[in-house]
């Protein structure tokens, strides 16, 4: 049994959703089931009556507790039936043979965790198109979201899912923690959803949480606070830069270290790259400002 767990909240797109992972799941021959997990308080119940096979959740949060994407997908696995859980979002489109394609390496060679590409529509452009491509080359991955994710239940359950301390990384926790616990992250480069992540505008606002989430992360998980600089050198390089802009009124120069970074990423728009280094970087001092608040309090 394969359980695919959709969490939604006002997310009208759900319902195109919910063809596309129907139809990839009929073709693929597994059985398999449909669990939504939904903090749409009622709005969005024509779409669950457009899809009577699927098993809807209504959730509420806790008093006191904001809905928060980890507290549905717990939710979700804790209604979830199957061996296998796959996880994608609301708005996300499966292209043809994502689950066939998404679950072979766990049930033809006994990966544990296998994670899909997720890319842009076509003709449409994203700011994070070029790393998903490149990682999806990779045999092994060094975490991954949850947008395109099949683990079986037997890992969840081992790394008890995920940690709704989290806003934002909840999914790059999991699998920092799912590794840790000794399992690899398989890619599956052929197994495609495509997701609108919006304009410029709502990619760069990302950007920001998701530089915040990483300060959070990196406050977790110690350990690979070693490995910053080979894998992630925009975590320290970016806020660096930023800490040092005063340094322009004695150096006029410093703003033109730019130019670096500005013709590597000549091919992939350089402002509205940098813009999205910038803005990273202003979420990591701003979750580390976070943090130490608290650690003063």
């Amino acid at each position: 049994m394969i359980s695919i767990v959709i969490v939604s909240k006002d997310e009208p797109e759900l319902d195109d959703t919910l063809h596309g992972v129907t139809r990839a799941a009929e073709s693929a021959g597994h059985p398999y089931e449909i669990v939504v997990v939904d903090a749409s308080r009622g709005r969005l119940d024509a779409i669950a009556a457009a899809h009577p096979h699927v098993r809807w959740t209504a959730y509420t949060p806790p008093p006191g507790v904001r809905v928060s994407i980890a507290h549905q997908r717990n939710a979700g696995v804790r209604a979830a039936a199957g061996e296998i859980v796959v996880f994608t979002d609301a708005g996300c489109l499966p292209q043809d043979d994502w689950l066939r394609n998404l679950v072979a390496p766990m049930l033809d060679e006994g990966e544990s965790v296998v994670c899909g590409l997720v890319t842009a529509p076509a003709g449409r452009d994203s700011l994070y198109d070029h790393d998903a491509r490149r990682r999806a080359a990779d045999r092994y991955l060094h975490e991954c979201g949850t947008g395109n994710l099949a683990l079986r239940r037997a890992v969840l359950d081992r790394v008890s899912g995920f940690d709704e301390s989290f806003g934002y990384g909840s999914d790059v926790d999991l699998s920092w923690r799912v590794q840790d616990a000794g399992h690899r992250i398989r890619s599956a480069g052929d197994a495609v959803v495509t997701h609108e992540w919006g304009d410029t505008r709502r990619q760069l606002r990302r950007s920001f949480v998701y530089g915040k989430a990483r300060a959070r992360l990196y406050a977790k998980h110690r350990a690979r606070r070693a490995l910053l600089l080979r894998r992630e050198p925009m975590v320290v390089v970016y806020p660096l830069f930023l800490l040092g802009l005063p340094l322009t009124v004695w150096f006029p120069f410093y703003p033109l270290l730019l130019l670096v970074p500005a013709w590597r990423n000549r091919r992939n728009g350089p402002v509205r790259v940098l813009a999205d280094h910038l803005l990273y970087g202003a979420g990591v001092l701003a979750g580390l400002a976070s943090l130490l608040g608290r650690a003063v309090r």
